[in-house]
């Protein structure tokens, strides 16, 4: 179904959807009013919730949790695999992305850094370690800027 906004739409619940192409895994647990963008990955076993709107050419590995109102910008990717390619699921960390987390585009989040409920992730930082909630982190690595009180005051 072609609709104004952009390209063909795959409906994943009544009120979400995912724009073509993407790549769709098995088990997607998905909440309602969920956007995922195209040339997206979402791999098996991924639990989005209610509200969350993840921009174009995102890679979501297996497992990764990621809660409700979250925005992920474009070209970002989260990991789940310490040591690849080591193909043994036991081995994995996954991620969780807790309500209200913003990740900017062009991030990339290692195996296991989680990110808190209401935290930031500026475009193109690179997580390597849990970023605790309500906390703005940048760079590479990434690294406490500002709490997200003082964030949401400059917008």
């Amino acid at each position: 179904m072609d609709d104004d906004i952009g390209g063909d739409r795959i409906q994943l619940s009544p009120s979400s959807c995912a724009y073509n192409p993407c790549y769709i895994g098995k088990n997607l647990h998905i909440g309602e009013d969920v956007t995922i963008g195209s040339m997206c990955h979402v791999g098996r076993n991924v639990t989005i919730g209610n509200k969350t709107n993840i921009q174009g050419s995102n890679y979501i590995a297996d497992g990764t949790t990621i809660g409700s109102s979250v925005f992920i910008g474009p070209n970002s990717t989260i990991l789940n695999d310490k040591y690849p390619p080591s193909g043994n699921p036991s081995k994995w960390m996954t991620v969780q992305i807790e309500d209200n987390a913003v990740i900017g585009g062009g991030c990339t989040i290692l195996p296991g850094a989680n990110v808190g409920d209401s935290a930031v992730l500026g475009g193109g930082s690179v997580l390597t370690k849990p970023l605790p909630s309500g906390e703005v982190w940048v760079g590479n690595p990434a690294r406490f800027l500002m709490t997200r009180t003082e964030y949401d005051a400059k917008e």
